[in-house]
């Protein structure tokens, strides 16, 4: 096969020489620079035929081909392996926002629930003693209000704290903090 190539190319190379055959003279002549150099292209490609570069090259031409193959496989497992991440990420958030807003709604449940439950207290309180000074009423009405109001604002500001810690990146918090510095200084000033 080797010997195939080596005659095409010879016989390519005299075809292409007709011309310079026909301007200088005989070709044939080691005194036609065109012949020898001719000569010496045609036993440069026999020597490299001979220790077989050009399948040395074709050999690191396809090495070469298939680390490529490998990096391209590694890349695209490295982005189905982050796009499972995103997922579970995204589900995560989701799961986090909806129990958040089911902790919003139990707060405001309970709330509504003790404000009732105060409420029908007091009223049976009042229907007991109905001889009691208007002052003790008032007193227990504002304590028993106060009481519901304090613990629904401490169940929603846990809940709003832990939905906005979550939800926070540190850049906004540590903004959040140096705001409230501020604004705790101005107001001891």
């Amino acid at each position: 096969m080797a010997r195939h190539s080596v005659t095409a190319a010879i016989a390519l190379t005299v075809a292409s020489a007709a011309p310079a055959l026909a301007a200088t003279g005989p070709f044939f002549s080691l005194g036609n620079t065109d012949f020898v150099v001719l000569i010496a292209f045609l036993i440069f490609i026999g020597i490299l035929v001979y220790f077989k570069v050009p399948q040395l090259l074709l050999g690191l031409l396809d090495k070469r081909a298939e680390s490529i193959r490998s990096d391209l496989d590694e890349a695209r497992a490295l982005r189905e392996e982050a796009q499972t991440v995103l997922a579970g990420i995204e589900r995560k958030q989701k799961e986090v926002q909806e129990q958040a807003d089911r902790i919003v709604a139990q707060a405001r449940d309970d709330g509504q629930a003790a404000a009732k439950q105060a409420k029908a207290d007091l009223e049976h309180s009042i229907a007991r003693r109905l001889q009691a000074a208007e002052e003790q009423i008032d007193a227990a009405e504002t304590g028993a209000v106060r009481s519901v109001r304090d613990r629904a604002i401490a169940v929603a500001s846990a809940a709003a704290a832990e939905v906005i810690a979550k939800q926070m990146t540190d850049a906004e918090a540590d903004a959040l903090i140096d705001q409230s510095i501020k604004d705790a200084g101005a107001r001891l000033h």
